[in-house]
């Protein structure tokens, strides 16, 4: 298999197991990562997805050139409506998704990384769009979303040269959340993780699904949404819960209902 999952105490890891080939996505690994965010989409257990690469060295080396069998205009006009790797422009999931990279996001595996709620890097990390030095483009949503997540400079810069930025520069700019050495790493992918389990799993369904739905419409309409996991989180039994164990001075017990 290409991909290793798994999903135990409520967080799905998705590991891309193709090191050989710096965790480069080929179509039978597209396949896969597409079933495995459907499932991840479909089972309401699943509070928290972490997605990374295998090995060391890359998190992902974006579309394995080797396995390219469309021209780029055929692949442009593909229908991708979940992007590159499943994950590059979902909209539908409202499950939040932490990256953790461990070496190189380059090309598509930038753009799985832009589709991510919570970037967490090893150090020696680095990411680049370098699509223009082979004559392609980022069509997976790298030309639209690095713009809205970095300075005007900074990404034109990067799609501009497809020159490589270390992990903490991108931090600068929050495009990373937090950088540690690769020994520490997953420590604080853990500690990321537990934070997030700590809320109300309903209540972050909802902030995912209103920041998805919203976040191009004017502030008048994006506040006037009434969005069908905010209602259920409302009236939700985890939204007592959260307030009785507030006022009882315990630990929330959620349930997800």
């Amino acid at each position: 298999m290409t991909v290793q999952f798994s999903v135990e105490n409520h967080v799905a890891r998705i590991v891309i197991d193709r090191p050989e080939r710096m965790n480069a996505v080929d179509g039978a690994t597209e396949a896969r990562l597409e079933q495995i965010w459907q499932g991840i989409e479909a089972d309401r257990e699943v509070r928290c997805v972490v997605l990374t690469g295998a090995g060391e060295r890359a998190f992902c080396a974006g579309a394995d050139l080797k396995d390219v069998g469309k021209s780029g205009l055929d692949y442009w006009v593909a229908p991708r409506g979940s992007g590159f790797g499943g994950i590059a422009c979902r909209r539908t999931l409202d499950v939040p998704v932490i990256a953790r990279v461990n070496g190189f996001a380059l090309g598509g595996g930038f753009e799985m990384v832009l589709g991510c709620d919570i970037v967490l890097a090893a150090e020696h990390a680095e990411f680049a769009l370098p699509e223009p030095l082979v004559g392609r483009m980022p069509l997976d949503g790298g030309m639209v979303k690095l713009p809205r997540k970095l300075p005007h400079n900074v990404a034109m810069g990067m799609l501009m040269t497809g020159k490589r930025e270390k992990a903490a520069r991108l931090a600068q700019f929050g495009l990373v959340n937090e950088v540690a050495p690769l020994a520490d790493l997953d420590a604080m992918v853990e500690r990321w993780v537990a934070n997030v389990l700590a809320c109300a799993p309903l209540s972050i369904r909802a902030a995912k699904q209103t920041v998805n739905r919203t976040l191009n419409l004017p502030l008048d309409q994006a506040l006037a949404l009434k969005l069908p996991a905010v209602v259920e989180a409302l009236v939700s039994a985890d939204g007592n819960e959260g307030v009785a164990a507030f006022r009882e001075k315990r630990a929330p017990v959620w349930r997800g209902c």
